[in-house]
């Protein structure tokens, strides 16, 4: 598996995505990290709301990839680092996504949903999308096609 990580600046503004490529079919393990992958950020974007604390954004990341034996926490199997960091005129910028952060996420604020699985020595994958946060909720941000499958680059 490949894991490409590279960034996009528009008007000032920068964000950066990361997608993941295998090469021939991915295996049988590849393919369930990919959908815990997956299920870690939808928990992590419908848990996102005005007045959640980033720490609460990043545990529902961290308890659904646990419900899939990942984790607990930063041990790997999982995810060893934050769910998601802001975006806009810095690559990373603040609120962090990461356990424990007490700041509430408000409408305007812009954020990475990456909350990466590491299997040592094997592979790691992540898939980063975006979303803003408004009065009602979250928004994703469909700046370029979200990647639905695990792409073939053989």
């Amino acid at each position: 598996m490949v894991l490409v990580d590279t960034g996009y600046k528009e008007h000032g503004y920068l964000l950066d995505i990361t997608r993941i490529y295998c090469f021939g079919s991915p295996d049988a393990k590849q393919k369930a990290m990919w959908e815990s992958e997956k299920r870690a950020q939808l928990a992590t974007f419908q848990k996102a709301a005005s007045g959640v604390t980033c720490g609460d954004v990043d545990a529902a990341a961290r308890t659904s990839l646990e419900h899939d034996q990942l984790g607990p926490d930063s041990n790997l199997p999982g995810l060893p680092h934050r769910t998601g960091h802001g975006i806009g005129m810095d690559i990373h910028e603040w609120p962090y996504l990461v356990k424990d952060n007490p700041h509430k996420l408000a409408p305007g604020m812009c954020l990475s949903n990456e909350p990466m699985i590491v299997v040592p020595n094997e592979f790691g994958i992540r898939l980063e999308g975006h979303f803003y946060i408004t009065e009602d909720g979250p928004r994703g941000l469909k700046l370029i096609a979200e990647q639905n499958q695990i792409k073939n680059i053989v």
